[in-house]
């Protein structure tokens, strides 16, 4: 039952989901208490420009996913700061945009083949033993820098004015978070794939949030739904020969169905 601790591939690609799987709720609940979520989408098919870049260029494609979308990020917060077009605008600008740029630069790199199939869709075969550590070094960075900020990134979340009154850098703390986005879905690319990670960074804290827990709480939950979900799937897709991503986006869901039912009952 457990043979599949014996393929080194299999271990690698849970070490790096463990670590996505407690990064993207810490990054969700923020998103999502600020009707931002729309953000990890838009970054998510931005990051497929950046691989589709990267793949051109004949370079690492997740470090070229992680450029593209850390600028991205900076220029959609400084045109939401600007107030010309409202924030959706501009993600939806951004996540066209970027579609588009991917779909041009594949077509001159000869099209999608079997390594874009992967970033789409996440594969535990691509994650190699380099990727564990990088991913490993940033998720840190990306876990320290919220506890670092974490009293500033509440209090923003629930009254922006009200931060920026009390002396609150909010301009600061708000490139911060939208730049920490960007890292995390990047990140996740591997195992989850671009047009998957916004789901793991979402569905697991909307579905905490129906358990109607305190601000920690929920956060503890979304841990929890999010981490068993990566777990079961990355197993799962081991074992029925499906796309990890996919595996993993279904188990948030059956999480998020179920409390939603119990919670009908009570």
């Amino acid at each position: 039952m457990f043979d599949f601790i014996q393929y080194n591939f299999v271990m690698r690609g849970l070490e790096v989901g463990l670590i996505i799987g407690c990064i993207a709720p810490l990054i969700g609940i923020f998103l999502v208490l600020r009707r931002y979520a729309l953000i990890a989408d838009t970054l998510a098919h931005v990051s497929l420009a950046g691989i589709a870049l990267g793949l051109l260029l004949q370079i690492n494609p997740i470090i070229g996913g992680i450029g593209l979308s850390a600028l991205s990020s900076v220029a959609v917060e400084r045109l939401r700061l600007s107030k010309r077009i409202y924030a959706d605008s501009a993600l939806s600008i951004f996540l066209s945009g970027s579609l588009a740029l991917a779909v041009v630069l594949l077509s001159v790199a000869h099209g999608f083949s079997a390594n874009i199939f992967n970033y789409l869709f996440g594969s535990i075969v691509t994650v190699q033993s380099s990727d564990v550590y990088y991913i490993l070094i940033l998720g840190a960075i990306v876990i320290l820098t919220i506890f670092a900020f974490f009293k500033e990134l509440v209090y923003i979340t629930f009254d922006e004015e009200a931060a920026q009154v009390a002396g609150i850098k909010t301009r600061r703390i708000n490139m911060i978070l939208i730049l920490l986005s960007a890292l995390t879905v990047s990140l996740a690319i591997p195992i989850i794939g671009t047009l998957l990670i916004a789901a793991l960074i979402v569905i697991p804290v909307v579905a905490a949030l129906q358990l109607k827990k305190s601000f920690l709480g929920t956060i503890v939950y979304a841990e929890i739904i999010s981490l068993a979900s990566v777990v079961l799937g990355i197993i799962s897709s081991f074992y029925l020969n499906v796309p990890a991503g996919g595996a993993i986006v279904l188990l948030t869901i059956l999480f998020f169905v179920v409390i939603l039912l119990g919670r009908k009952r009570n």
